[in-house]
């Protein structure tokens, strides 16, 4: 793993990459199997030198998650949804910290607020989704 201030740093392999005129997009395997799918530029893409099979790494920022309990009968833009189960809520002043178990020893942290935390009933052990758009995701690879 590399030192950033983003909590999540997802460790997985380049599934595919679809390239655009401007951006690509690329769909990262975690271990366990869950995607996550990431928009960046072409020109990042290039930088990384990204081909399918490569190591990489999903950088998201807590605070870009949404938690959601119930997404069964949902359809929603978010093109990240992983599904989990709330292994610890850390509750501060204005934010909680929930850490969603992916399983195979993966976890995803969001930082929501108390009040929505309190709204949704969420206590550990619960299933819950941790839902991003796929240009919140920032890819890095070992150097």
């Amino acid at each position: 793993m590399m030192k950033t201030s983003a909590r999540n740093q997802l460790a997985g392999t380049v599934k595919s990459i679809k390239n655009g005129a401007v951006n690509d997009e690329v769909i990262v395997t975690l271990k366990g199997g869950q995607e996550v799918c990431a928009t960046i530029t072409c020109e990042s893409r290039e930088a990384l030198d990204l081909k399918i099979g490569d190591p990489v790494f999903a950088l998201i920022k807590s605070t870009s998650i949404i938690v959601a309990a119930d997404t069964d009968k949902v359809k929603l833009s978010a093109r990240n949804c992983l599904n989990g189960t709330i292994r610890n809520i850390s509750r501060g002043s204005v934010y909680s910290l929930v850490e969603i178990d992916l399983g195979e020893g993966v976890s995803v942290i969001a930082g929501i607020t108390i009040e929505s935390t309190d709204e949704l009933q969420l206590r550990p052990g619960q299933n819950a989704s941790a839902l991003f758009k796929a240009g919140s995701v920032i890819l890095g690879v070992p150097a």
